[in-house]
């Protein structure tokens, strides 16, 4: 058999992520930062200044290389594999430019709703996305099971404001208009992108993805009333849909990490939307969230970026704080957001090292008073 064929992967040796992202038992908290592959990294500044964003993203070989330069450096529980949201619009036909210093940038961003007729709505994506397929696959066997491997895709809310607002914004504003003028257009969207999501988390899974997270990166934009109207319905379809479509395709279906930024007032709907676990921004408060869930959902999260630039000592004490807010079981530790560019790697690791040593602690000391 080829070596790197999706049927004959390594055998994974520290599955405590998918243990507690399923909310089984864990003698520790397992721990992985949202955007560990990037620029806080030298490893990967030096890659990026030879290659353009998308040409790594789209070169598996390198989108394998970057994925595993956090794993050689910390002792993770999960690598995400290097990717990005926007590649989904971009398999729906519109150009996505990465733009040093300002960030991702359509230069022909939906204005009104015949331009959804421009969109490519058949889209394969084995044809548009086979790239990401190959990275995830090549990608598992070169971790040689060491910890698995995270896909994942940008929500339906969150890539709708990028194709229409044309960029990165603080008010969402021509997105939010069309939520109030095109109402019939904007579901039109969302059913595109649903359909094009769903296929896309499916083909990862068959690739060798073990887990998958969904970035409702601007959730915060919204109300409870749009909320749930506009993003949390499209959500639930692609929890129950990529698990019926895995299924049916003879695999088991992985746990699914739904990370809605923002969406404090929703943590409870978000609770029984159909994910294994629901990601938290570093606004909430996590015994709220705990009192919110109920039990049925495993918690990610949670810690201000931000405190990676505290001392070393003081990140200990942070992420003690807020191990003993979310207790050390259904739980997976990671920033309430993506880490910034400027945070030191030795304070990463000390932020790793801290959610390992401290939650074993607490797991120990609770079997001693039982």
């Amino acid at each position: 058999m080829a070596a790197n064929t999706a049927e004959n992967f390594p055998e994974l040796k520290n599955d405590l992520m998918l243990r507690a992202a399923r909310g089984e038992k864990t003698e520790r908290v397992p721990v992985w930062v949202m955007r560990q592959a990037g620029r806080y990294l030298e490893e990967f500044r030096a890659m990026r200044a030879e290659n353009e964003f998308f040409k790594v993203c789209q070169t598996p070989e390198l989108a394998c290389e970057v994925t595993l330069q956090p794993i050689r450096r910390f002792q993770l529980d999960a690598a995400i594999i290097f990717s990005d949201i926007l590649v989904v619009p971009q398999a729906l036909g519109m150009t996505v430019e990465m733009i040093p210093g300002k960030g991702p940038s359509f230069p022909e961003p939906l204005k009104l709703p015949e331009d959804l007729s421009k969109l490519d709505k058949d889209v394969d994506v084995n044809k548009t996305l086979g790239y990401v397929f190959d990275a995830i696959t090549l990608t598992r066997h070169k971790l040689e099971g060491k910890v698995p491997l995270i896909g994942f895709s940008g929500a339906p809310w969150t890539l709708m404001c990028y194709m229409i607002e044309g960029g990165g914004s603080e008010s969402m504003s021509k997105p939010k208009q069309w939520l109030y003028k095109y109402e019939e257009a904007s579901h039109q969207l969302l059913n595109i992108l649903t359909k094009v999501i769903i296929d896309y988390l499916v083909g990862q899974v068959i690739a060798g993805a073990q887990l998958l997270q969904v970035f409702e990166s601007h959730a915060g934009h919204l109300c409870a009333r749009t909320f749930n109207t506009f993003a949390l319905p499209y959500l639930s379809i692609i929890a129950r849909q990529v698990e019926e479509k895995v299924r049916a395709q003879g695999k088991e279906p992985v746990p699914m990490i739904i990370f809605a930024k923002g969406a404090h007032y929703a943590i409870e709907d978000l609770a029984q939307s159909g994910y294994e676990v629901v990601g938290l921004d570093w606004t909430v408060n996590p015994k709220t969230a705990r009192h919110q869930t109920q039990g049925k959902v495993t918690l990610q999260g949670n810690m201000d970026p931000g405190a990676l630039y505290a001392s070393k000592e003081e990140i200990r004490t942070i992420v003690r704080e807020m191990l003993e807010q979310f207790g050390t079981q259904q739980h997976i530790a990671n920033l309430g957001h993506g880490i910034y560019p400027t945070i030191d790697p030795d304070h990463v690791e000390a932020f790793v090292d801290a959610v390992h040593s401290i939650s074993e602690e607490i797991n120990l000391d609770s079997k001693k008073k039982n």
